[in-house]
């Protein structure tokens, strides 16, 4: 989540297990995160326990579209992870892309064209 409030901004709030008064879970870990970006997108994560099945990246995707900041965005959240597909004008005619970041984190993006 650090890592996202350094490429989208914001204000990240987090709070551990322990803090939520949850006893059978590592009091360490993350139960509720949140980050409220300046461009109005909310972010919410937490650290699975080990008890509940998970596969980092493959069961989340994020899509972030219309909005021309999202050129900086891409290309910061693309380090260190792999373009699946440039960001690029696509046959609809917004600019579109999309990666999986370095916590295997799919994100998708478009920007729709302006009509004149």
């Amino acid at each position: 989540m650090e890592f996202y409030r350094d490429v989208l901004g914001g204000e990240l709030e987090m709070g551990t297990y322990a803090e939520f008064g949850s006893p059978d879970a590592p009091a360490d870990k993350i139960m509720h995160a949140t980050l409220r970006t300046p461009d109005g997108y909310t972010l919410m994560g937490w650290d699975v326990r080990e008890e509940m099945p998970h596969t980092p990246g493959d069961n989340v995707a994020v899509f972030l579209g219309d909005d021309a900041r999202l050129r900086g965005y891409f290309e910061r959240l693309s380090v260190g992870g792999t373009v699946t597909l440039p960001l690029d004008k696509q046959s609809w005619g917004d600019e579109a892309g999309s990666l999986v970041d370095q916590f295997g984190i799919t994100w998708m993006v478009n920007i729709t064209r302006r009509q004149p």
